[in-house]
């Protein structure tokens, strides 16, 4: 608790590259002569001045010509470029009464840039974590938190889909998580108790189910692009569940892309987003990369050694399955390359999210892996920087979120250098914004190296 406070004493009075006021007023800040990139529409406003006051910004025009307020913090932006900060809208945090993991993770997050998460494996103590966020008592990504799953496990009957929904409605959380193993009634009782009741629901799509059931219900996002590769194979039905691999693994080597049309434009006529994932596809799945040399890369210090070796065992174990064929694989990375290509290309709306942390998916840093992923798919940096910012807030419906104009939420990224050239320059973050918080460079690699070791799963 102490460090913490340290921290925001830190964030408060201390900034890399600025001009400092000792007596800076909490929450109001300055950012001058910096280049804002607003993600209302493709372009880069250079020599901007931006006001931001409890969390909110105040004043967005040329340099030099207002007068900032003489209590506000000043940052110096020259060179720099000012973004939305980015989300992560498939996040999981650790769920335990315990809540110090959790807001490690959290932190984690935010140091990287990413000021909202959607929670896609809820606990009760995130409703709690939620509201701590909201009211200042730590700092973390805005945190739209989703209920404990609902799965094949946990709904046996078309009673427990009613009261489970009810429940959890009652209880405050944001959406319903989806898992598999539902079958095609539960889940029919889910999806109209949930509209019911006003709650949206989302994640994966059951075997029972299928993609079809899934867009007539009105899911609020489709996540791992669950269920369109077996959408987009003939004669799918004949192929046992067990046979199909997970998001089609086994399966992706008899996909008919030609047959993709009629999907994409159920998908874009329902209104349905897709949260792809291809961070963990990427990396969990691929032949082409060993689950040692994963666990080198430089990211991989911030997490404790159980979870790291559990994220080992379980890629050598996909590996080792019977079914796992290196050829197939990498022809199921390539088509789902081509299907996030094809949403965009035909108006299907895609929110990022890289189900972090989960194997070799660190918070924070591998959403920046999934921005470059979709970067890969053949998006332009432009396309794959609205998943992360203005996108999302068109997803919660919320005009004040994702972009940089007055009366925005300050939720914001300082960038060394512009995205919109290079998206590898996501990570090169030199300040960060959150709630009411200014985090500096310094302030950010010093609580980096404070939490190598500490991130658990």
């Amino acid at each position: 608790m102490k460090s913490l406070f340290l921290l925001m004493l830190i964030i408060v009075f201390v900034n890399c590259n600025t001009s400092t006021n000792k007596t800076a007023a909490p929450g109001k800040y300055v950012v001058k002569n910096v280049s804002v990139i607003p993600m209302d529409s493709d372009k880069v406003l250079l020599q901007q001045d931006v006001f931001i006051a409890d969390g909110v910004i105040t004043y967005v025009g040329n340099a030099g010509t207002q007068e900032a307020d003489k209590d506000a913090l000043v940052i110096d932006g020259t060179g720099k470029y000012l973004i939305p900060g980015f989300a992560e809208m498939h996040a999981h945090v650790p769920g335990t009464d315990d809540t110090a993991s959790a807001k490690k993770v959290l932190e984690l997050y935010v140091l990287n840039g990413v000021t909202t998460i959607r929670g896609m494996l809820g606990h009760p103590q995130h409703l709690v974590l939620r509201d701590e966020i909201k009211n200042g008592s730590f700092i973390g990504p805005r945190f739209y938190a989703g209920a404990p799953g609902l799965s094949g496990g946990s709904v046996k009957s078309v009673k427990d889909a009613d009261s489970l929904v009810r429940k959890y409605k009652k209880d405050g959380y944001d959406f319903l998580k989806l898992l598999p193993g539902l079958s095609l009634e539960n889940f029919n009782v889910i999806a109209k108790t949930a509209k019911e009741t006003g709650i949206p629901f989302a994640g994966h799509v059951s075997s029972d189910v299928g993609v079809w059931n899934a867009i007539a219900a009105g899911y609020a996002s489709i996540d791992h692009l669950d269920g369109f590769v077996e959408a987009i194979v003939p004669g799918i039905e004949k192929i046992p569940e067990d046979k199909r691999g997970l998001f089609g693994l086994y399966i992706a080597d008899k996909a008919d892309l030609k047959l993709a049309d009629t999907l994409l434009q159920s998908l874009q006529q329902n209104n349905i987003w897709v949260v792809p994932t291809q961070a963990l596809a990427e990396r969990w799945f691929t032949p082409a990369k060993s689950a040692e040399d994963f666990a080198k890369e430089p990211e991989m210090v911030y997490m404790d050694e159980k979870t790291l070796n559990g994220w080992v065992q379980s890629k050598k174990n996909i590996m080792a399955a019977p079914l796992y064929d290196s050829a197939k694989v990498m022809a199921l990375i390539e088509l789902r390359k081509k299907l996030i290509k094809a949403c965009i290309d035909n108006n299907v709306a895609i929110v990022a999210g890289s189900d972090a942390p989960q194997v070799f998916d660190v918070p924070g840093f591998s959403l920046h892996q999934e921005l470059k992923y979709m970067a890969d798919a053949g998006l332009t940096p432009y396309q794959v920087l609205q998943t992360a910012t203005a996108n999302v807030g068109k997803y919660f419906n919320d005009p004040g979120m994702g972009v940089v104009k007055k009366g925005t939420v300050a939720d914001l990224v300082l960038l060394s250098s512009n995205p919109l050239e290079d998206i590898s320059h996501t990570t090169g973050i030199a300040g960060v914004f959150s709630g009411t918080h200014w985090l500096s460079k310094q302030a950010i690699d010093e609580r980096l190296e404070q939490l190598k070791g500490k991130i658990k799963q």
